[in-house]
């Protein structure tokens, strides 16, 4: 005779949720409900995006690092939120700065201006110091993020940035390497410009007091779950700026102090 063990209910719902997130990731369409994912508790809505994770791994993508999410007052309050969030970095939504990106591909595509950090050594501990993140840090590179900035359940939640991995859609990565020792990492400002004209500016202090506070809280966090952070992980900390829509043809320049910059081409194609 074959036992057949019920899967909890609980588990049910939560793949199903998964499910609603992987298609809108691919689609641009909610085929979901909008109170399930507000009626996740924080915990559940990590849990719908490690499920949604173990999806695309099983579709034949990969986890290259980690980003942190709503780390400044600017994005926070964009948002609607008052704490940050982290999600994952996907290979092949990971790539060179000699890339153009499709802006009409996406409901509201957004971009925020991030420091790109990589890994070179295992870390995992509680309170690491900045010694320590320095000692860590293979490089740093400028970087741009995209987004798609729509939020199928409104008012947004918490709930739901979480489960989208902070709507995050992909990261493009500028030429420049620099080592950790020459940064301070909180008084380098970041700027953002469009068609050359200034949009937005603040300096890193703005991210949580200076990225390796932001990065000290997601390797708190990932010690907390008995995971580390592994050598040869990207992460990107947060951006010190509320984020910046892209809804025509633009060529989009980032320039972080003492580190580099980076230009993207949005093109509708």
């Amino acid at each position: 005779m074959t036992i057949i063990v019920a899967q909890p209910n609980y588990m049910k719902t939560l793949e199903s949720i998964a499910t609603d997130f992987y298609h809108s990731f691919y689609k641009k369409e909610w085929i979901g409900e909008e109170d399930s994912v507000r009626k996740l508790s924080i915990q559940e809505a990590y849990e719908v995006q490690d499920l949604v994770t173990k999806r695309r791994i099983e579709s034949g993508e990969h986890v290259v690092g980690f980003k942190v999410g709503c780390t400044s007052n600017s994005i926070r309050k964009q948002f609607g939120l008052s704490e940050p969030i982290y999600g994952r970095l996907f290979y092949p939504h990971v790539g060179n700065n000699q890339v153009n990106v499709n802006w009409s591909d996406y409901i509201n595509c957004a971009i925020e201006p991030e420091l790109v950090i990589k890994i070179g050594k295992n870390l995992e501990g509680k309170n690491l110091s900045d010694e320590e993140f320095i000692d860590a840090i293979d490089y740093v590179s400028p970087g741009v993020e995209i987004h798609e900035y729509n939020f199928w359940v409104n008012p947004p939640t918490i709930q739901e940035l979480i489960c989208s991995g902070g709507i995050h859609t992909g990261l493009i990565i500028g030429d420049q390497r620099i080592s950790p020792v020459d940064l301070q990492f909180k008084d380098e400002v970041f700027t953002v410009y469009k068609n050359k004209s200034l949009i937005t500016s603040a300096p890193s202090s703005e991210i949580m007091g200076g990225p390796f506070h932001s990065l000290r809280w997601l390797v708190n966090l990932l010690t907390d779950k008995g995971l580390l952070l592994e050598k040869g992980s990207l992460v990107i900390p947060g951006s010190p700026v509320e984020l910046v829509n892209i809804n025509q043809d633009t060529e989009l320049e980032v320039v972080i102090d003492n580190v580099g910059s980076i230009t993207v081409k949005f093109e509708r194609k």
